[in-house]
This record gives structure tokens, C-alpha cells and sequence, in this order.
């Protein structure tokens, strides 16, 4: 017994040490107003942009996620107003429609499949959100796959949005996988290359990663500039 008391000790004693480090970080911010008013923000930018690699907080891991970054942060830098900051508002809202067209086809299916009071919640995804906590990676990529390429989900061939791999990923555990791929090939079938972009929201992101880097260069050789006269 004196040896398991000495035990409790030592793991008290070490407890205690840790307890010391804690109290050396503050438990709340200083501000926690702003800290909420932050984090309230960061989830409705999250709603809003609907970003194709959630857990990239960079937003830069994939061509759509950094243009559309790209364009948001060069519009904070335009005067509101102008034809600058009209002109990006365009292409931001382009892009936005784009994503928000293609999670609004997954709630008609999921409405359909009889989810509609839990649509919301299944298709929202947090920056949390990490592949380490997925219950099945696999079996949720490759009924990514069948959805990319045997329906028309998605709005481009390229690499479809990370986003839905977690979401697949519930689905599976809720058992409405295979159901789901069998009511979008019926409700959105592929389309021929000629039927794309019918709608008008499709995004030439080439051109648009061209314009941002562009802008991102004329902003380098104006700090350039700048640097250059006050010296």
C-alpha cells in the first residue's frame, strides 16, 4: 500500500506541475467578446464561402479556394464602389453561386431520400473537420468518385470539392450511400460536354487564377515602387 501511495503522490505531484503550466495560459482571451465576434465570423465566412478544402486554413491547397481567397482579400483593398471592387463582387458572387448550386442539388436529394429536417446539419461542414476522424475514408472517396463521374453534381471535371468526402462519409454511417448515388444518377444524370454551363454560372477558373495573379503582381511592383521613392 506504500508503494501505490507513493504512486498517488507522484502522479499528484506531477498533476501539480502540469496545473502550474496551465495557469501560466489564460483560460479565456482577454477580450472574449471579440474572441466570439470572431469565431461567429469565421463560421459564417465559412457558410458564405463554402470552401472546397475546409481544413486548409491557408484556403491555397486548391486552384478554385485560392482564387476565390485571392479575389476576397484584393476586393478588402479596393475602394467599395469603384469599378475594381464591382467588378470582383461579380466574380466572388459567380463563384459562391457556383458552390451554393451544387450543395443545393445534395439538400434536393437528401429531401428526397426524407432528410429534410436534418439537410442542413448533413451537408455543413466545419474547419475542423479532419480525415482522422473519419469512420470509413475509403469507401467515402470512392463513392466520390461514382458521383464526379456518373452524375452531374458537380459543376466542373476537375477535382470535386473535399468537402463532400465528410459528408459522404456520414452518409455511409447513416446507410443512405448507395441510395443517394442511385437518386442523383436519376435527378442529375451526366451531361454532354455540350449541355455544361447551360446556366451560365460556370466558371472559367483558369482565366480568373490568371487575373489574380496579375493583380497579385501589379500590387508586388507597386510596394516595389513605393519602396523605391521613399528611399
Amino acid at each position: 500500500m506504500g508503494a501505490a501511495f507513493r504512486r498517488f503522490c507522484c502522479c499528484c505531484c506531477s498533476a501539480g506541475d502540469e496545473d502550474d503550466d496551465d495557469e501560466k495560459q489564460p483560460l479565456v482571451p482577454q477580450d472574449p467578446l471579440e474572441y466570439f465576434n470572431r469565431e461567429v465570423q469565421k463560421r459564417r465566412d465559412e457558410e458564405t464561402n463554402l470552401w472546397s478544402e475546409p481544413g486548409d486554413p491557408s484556403h491555397s491547397e486548391r486552384d478554385d479556394d485560392r482564387v476565390l481567397y485571392s479575389l476576397l482579400q484584393a476586393r478588402t483593398k479596393t475602394r467599395m464602389g469603384s469599378t475594381g471592387y464591382r467588378r470582383l463582387s461579380c466574380d466572388i458572387e459567380a463563384m459562391r453561386d457556383t458552390r451554393r448550386e451544387v450543395r443545393d442539388k445534395w439538400r434536393t436529394i437528401l429531401e428526397n431520400l426524407g432528410f429534410t429536417a436534418e439537410a442542413d446539419s448533413l451537408l455543413t461542414v466545419s474547419a475542423g473537420a479532419s480525415s482522422d476522424r473519419m469512420r470509413n475514408a475509403p469507401a467515402a472517396r470512392a463513392l466520390l468518385h461514382s458521383l464526379h463521374t456518373e452524375t452531374a453534381l458537380f459543376d466542373t471535371k476537375g477535382p470535386p470539392p473535399e468537402r463532400y468526402l465528410f459528408i459522404l462519409d456520414r452518409f455511409l454511417y447513416l446507410d443512405i450511400g448507395e441510395e443517394f448515388l442511385a437518386k442523383a444518377k436519376r435527378f442529375y444524370p451526366p451531361r454532354d460536354s455540350s449541355d455544361e454551363d447551360v446556366n451560365g454560372l460556370g466558371i472559367n477558373l483558369p482565366l480568373l487564377l490568371a487575373r489574380v495573379e496579375a493583380m497579385n503582381g501589379a500590387a508586388g511592383s507597386d510596394s516595389d515602387r513605393d519602396g523605391s521613392d521613399r528611399s
